[in-house]
């Protein structure tokens, strides 16, 4: 007897990778130590650096976050109606630009800058770090706000990094927080949103993404502003979302590469919009932190660059262009 023929729809590499990343864990909220674990990765990456000082001042200000994070300082958080009206549109929660920043977090700016200033011998650095704490709140938000925005124009470049570290510390709170008082509510605050490409609790856009050790080679976006990492398929451009084109770039040549040897940070180029972000393998190096090794590659950045292709990415600890310039196509948000 013949068994009788079915027919079975042949699914697509996309459409697979996209049922594969339904059975991972689609969100992983920053973790306590996300300032101490950049810090730690900071300092081992400045030895030999040719930005050894730069990355050094930023292991300073990633401790000095962590300790204001351990300080569980209160920030006011959405509420359930809020929650619900974000899941319902598929919108970010916590949109960086648009969210209202309480003046909490020009207090806790403030008492980082001091305690980032005792850490710190005598020098430009240290004196920033004092006259930015005594700025006026206006001035402190203006900032911010250019800073959020991608517009650089009337930004102040050696503050900005110190302006970015406030934020950071702000919007990691705000979603620790949010994340603790309304799970197991009737809504999650936090889940998949209509444009995969930012992120799903403030809506930046990544500083690069990062295959998850644990979770089956799966790539994963991580935001260089509240520290959240959510699932993105890969071999697909993080910018426009084209599965063609998409190439990577490396500092090693290829034809130099083992298995030993290839490089744990790449450029994911695409040649349909132009765009690149940079691809990170925690399994060829185990202590990768997305922020801190995205500022340690910034010769990548400048031999992509030179083809022609722009960063999808930002991150806010070092900006590319001068003040008195708007911010090239792709940089904002």
């Amino acid at each position: 007897m013949t068994t009788p023929a079915t027919t079975q729809k042949l699914l697509s590499p996309e459409e697979i990778a996209v049922r594969a990343g339904e059975q991972l864990t689609f969100l992983h909220l920053p973790e306590p130590g996300v300032f101490a674990e950049r810090a730690v990765r900071l300092r081992q990456l400045a030895a030999g650096h040719a930005m050894r000082d730069f990355l050094l001042f930023v292991a300073e200000l990633a401790e000095a976050q962590h300790r204001a994070l351990k300080a569980g300082v209160a920030v006011p958080l959405p509420t359930a109606e809020e929650v619900e009206a974000a899941a319902t549109q598929g919108v970010p929660l916590l949109p960086a630009e648009t969210w209202p920043r309480a003046p909490v977090w020009r207090e806790s700016l403030r008492a980082l800058l001091k305690d980032l200033a005792a850490h710190l011998p005598p020098g430009p650095a240290k004196a920033t770090a004092l006259q930015l704490a005594e700025a006026s709140d206006e001035h402190l938000d203006t900032q911010a706000g250019r800073l959020l925005a991608g517009v650089m124009l009337g930004l102040d470049m050696a503050a900005a990094p110190l302006i970015a570290a406030g934020l950071q510390l702000h919007w990691v709170r705000l979603a620790q927080q949010t994340a603790a008082a309304h799970t197991g509510g009737p809504v999650a605050p936090f889940g998949r949103i209509d444009d995969p490409t930012v992120c799903p609790c403030c809506a930046s856009r990544p500083v690069a993404s990062v295959e998850r050790l644990g979770a089956e080679g799966a790539r994963y976006l991580a935001c260089g502003l509240c520290g959240t990492q959510w699932h993105y398929v890969r071999i697909k451009c993080t910018h426009c979302q084209s599965t063609k084109g998409i190439s990577l770039q490396n500092l090693v040549a290829s034809d130099a590469e083992t298995a030993e040897t290839q490089p744990a940070v790449q450029a994911e180029c695409c040649s349909e919009c132009g765009h690149y972000l940079k691809l990170m393998h925690p399994a060829r190096d185990n202590g990768l932190e997305p922020v801190a090794d995205d500022l340690a590659t910034l010769t990548l950045d400048l031999l992509v660059s030179e083809e022609g292709l722009q960063r999808h990415g930002l991150n806010l600890l070092l900006l590319f262009g001068e003040p008195d310039e708007a911010p090239p196509p792709g940089r904002g948000h």
